[in-house]
């Protein structure tokens, strides 16, 4: 399987890592980089994004504080990137729980060639439907991939992927990852991982490193980023119920077990199928 390969990979070439991220979830993604192998650089001011986007391997941007003032440099820094080859992650946090999140997302996917575009159920419908039910940053029940409705996920997946030409990632209870021909479903992660604040910026944050890390495979380490992600969320959950605690030792044994993690573990403990 190509999992102990993109990990590899990440660990051999320590991607620097340019983030544009929301600053509530800032100090965990930079960890979470380290942790897996990459390096991370937070810069948002109009006036440096581009030079730093050029130092970098790839970009994750990610609109969960927005504000106009980080709106020019996303655009700034997607176009640098783009002008470079470099791989854009697009996280669209709360795209649908205002004007001003949805527009901003619009705007960047018109102005900005997005090689990932990672987000919840209903971020994702809302970028592919103009339809969902975005409850502030979380997904809405809803919308949420099931069993039942995922040969439907999967396939308006495809299609944004088609229309975009980026890898879409939507995750959830079950993930699920596609470009234009393919859809790979993901069953890794613990429900108590949602009682965390930015297990979503990290997994933007560390998909952009996979993706630097394996040129011409953005399917294969988008799927590689998010069955660690979850992988890593299991292993964490193991702990803290070992130690009788809560989620802030969550968060804390989250980074240690991405610190840790090896590709024969990785390739051992994802739960990944075609769909």
């Amino acid at each position: 399987m190509f999992l102990k390969e993109c990990l590899d990979n990440l660990r051999e070439k320590t991607p620097l890592i340019h983030c544009i991220t929301n600053y509530v979830t800032v100090n965990d993604c930079a960890n979470i980089l380290l942790a897996c192998g990459g390096s991370p650089i937070m810069a948002d001011d109009e006036g440096e994004v581009e030079e730093i986007t050029s130092l970098c391997a790839g970009l994750d941007i990610n609109i969960g504080t927005l504000n106009s003032r980080t709106i020019q440099s996303m655009l700034k820094a997607g176009k640098r990137a783009n002008a470079l080859g470099r791989p854009v992650v697009l996280d669209p946090v709360g795209a649908g729980a205002s004007s001003l999140r949805t527009n901003t997302t619009n705007q960047l996917l018109e102005q900005v060639r997005f090689t990932v575009i990672r987000g919840n159920s209903s971020e994702i419908k809302m970028v592919a439907l103009g339809t969902g039910d975005t409850q502030g940053v979380d997904a809405a029940a809803a919308d949420a991939t099931t069993q039942e409705n995922l040969p439907q996920v999967a396939k308006y997946a495809k299609e944004l992927a088609g229309r975009t030409g980026a890898v879409i990632a939507i995750t959830g209870a079950i993930d699920l990852v596609a470009d234009a021909s393919k859809a790979l479903a993901i069953r890794n992660g613990h429900p108590m991982m949602s009682k965390i604040t930015g297990t979503g910026c990290m997994l933007s944050a560390i998909t952009a490193a996979f993706v630097a890390a394996n040129p011409g495979k953005a399917l294969e380490a988008t799927a590689s980023a998010v069955c660690a992600m979850g992988l890593c969320g299991e292993l964490a959950y193991q702990k803290v119920k070992a130690q009788g605690a809560g989620t802030g030792t969550l968060r804390v044994a989250l980074i240690d077990a991405m610190s840790n993690l090896t590709g024969e573990q990785l390739e051992g403990g994802a739960k990944i199928e075609g769909c």
